[in-house]
């Protein structure tokens, strides 16, 4: 425990020490947001606020893992460096698709199959790696717990492979989709994380403590730049490392289908804009929302950002709390 505290409070003064300093340079460097057209109106006011600033807590939750996780590695402990990685790599993703949107200045950067492309790619070296480095964990051998019961599915390592790409892209994209209000994919992300860090509490897994920490703090030390009215947007440079850490920490734990309980706010998010498309295209025009994702439908309909904030990181706190029951 004393280990996950100490990890989250290098976070979050690192969060606040490193946007303090790279905030000027977004600036100077122009790396403004661009507002879609088709968001809601009041958002253009937005436009030109910088980007990329998931570069404050990606860098202040590596030092912090780096520092209290440093007995771990050298005890041959290094699944919190193992996530670590993987989340820069998504991260990496998200740094090429917000650079080329600054350069195009559009609010589109890489195409969706190339975004695809590499989130299929970074999920399955992921899966590989994780049955290669972690090959005491009961997924590399093909186990899956089903929340709520005591059944354990047993699949081969082509079928988990398959499901596991499917799996993590898909969390790693609804986290992306989540990131639309200000705040809000740090808010939603706190309850998650610090309930991951109780899960790996009871299970005695100091890495995943560390981790789990790092970010809870880090995002934490964002939120003082990214609150509404938000200095900086995390960009997908920031949301995709998010979605790449809690499956990382999910997969850790050997416990990745409890993402869809304690990360149900997500999935809601990418799920209103599913029904919307398919609605829109299966009626001709009609929509279900009034606008999508579903965070913009509730500001379409009267509520501020930081309510859409508040409410949010609420019913997210409420699904990790029920989640911990399975």
């Amino acid at each position: 425990m004393n280990d996950m505290l100490l990890s989250a409070g290098i976070a979050l003064v690192c969060a606040l020490l490193f946007g303090k300093l790279l905030l000027p340079v977004l600036r100077r460097l122009k790396m403004g947001q661009k507002i879609l057209e088709i968001g809601p109106k009041w958002h253009k006011s937005k436009e030109g606020t910088p980007t990329m600033g998931g570069f404050f807590f990606m860098l202040a939750i590596t030092v912090a893992v780096v520092i209290t996780g440093w007995h771990d590695a050298v005890n041959g402990q290094y699944t919190h460096l193992f996530i670590l990685l993987f989340a820069w790599v998504c991260g990496g993703i998200g740094f090429v698709d917000d650079l080329a949107k600054v350069r195009k200045k559009k609010n589109q950067g890489l195409t969706a199959p190339q975004k695809l492309l590499l989130q299929l790619s970074a999920s399955a070296a992921f899966l590989a790696a994780l049955r290669v480095f972690m090959p005491d964990s009961k997924l590399a051998g093909g186990e899956i717990a089903i929340p709520f019961t005591s059944i354990v599915l047993s699949v081969s390592w082509p079928v988990f492979l398959t499901l596991g790409i499917l799996f993590v892209a898909g969390f790693i994209n609804a986290v992306n989709i989540t990131d639309g209000v200000d705040g809000l994919c740090s808010g939603v992300t706190l309850p998650v994380t610090v309930f991951f860090g109780a899960i790996a509490f009871s299970a005695g897994n100091t890495g995943n403590m560390v981790f789990a920490g790092a970010l809870a703090g880090g995002l934490l030390g964002f939120l003082w730049f990214n609150f509404h009215p938000a200095k900086v947007f995390m960009g997908d440079t920031g949301s995709l490392f998010i979605g790449g850490a809690l499956c990382g920490l999910a997969f850790a734990a050997d416990q990745p289908l409890i993402l869809l309980i304690a990360g149900l706010v997500y999935l809601f998010e990418v799920l209103s804009v599913v029904l919307q498309v398919t609605y829109f295209k299966l009626t001709g025009g009609k929509r279900i929302f009034k606008m999508s994702p579903v965070h913009h439908h509730f500001e379409m309909s009267g509520w501020g950002e930081k309510k859409v904030f508040f409410v949010f990181t609420a019913f997210s706190a409420v699904f990790c709390a029920l989640a911990w029951f399975g």
